[in-house]
């Protein structure tokens, strides 16, 4: 990892064409730092932590569900609704023309 030091107003460029530059840094209780990114649109921009969660979300949808996840989802979806109706096996059936 490379750490610099930068004040507000200064920049840094990542590669040709990506410009990153502290607009201000907060001096309160959370330290905040605002940053301005300059990318070319197709780059794509992510707070580490949304990264982290599409990896999560991501892993989750490809694993095998297994009979246990359908029944927990199953509850949660029956009480859910607060009728005590489990909602999770209701289905509206078209009505055929006779």
């Amino acid at each position: 990892m490379l750490i610099l030091t930068r004040r507000p107003g200064e920049s840094l460029t990542i590669g040709d064409d990506i410009r990153l530059t502290v607009l201000s840094v907060s001096s309160g209780e959370n330290g905040s730092v605002v940053l301005g990114i300059d990318a070319p649109r197709d780059v794509l921009i992510l707070r580490s932590e949304l990264q982290q969660a599409i990896s999560v979300n991501r892993d989750a949808a490809q694993a095998a569900t297994s009979p246990q996840t359908v029944a927990a989802l199953e509850q949660v979806l029956y009480h859910a609704n607060g009728k005590g109706e489990n909602i999770a096996k209701k289905t509206d059936k078209p009505k055929e023309d006779q």
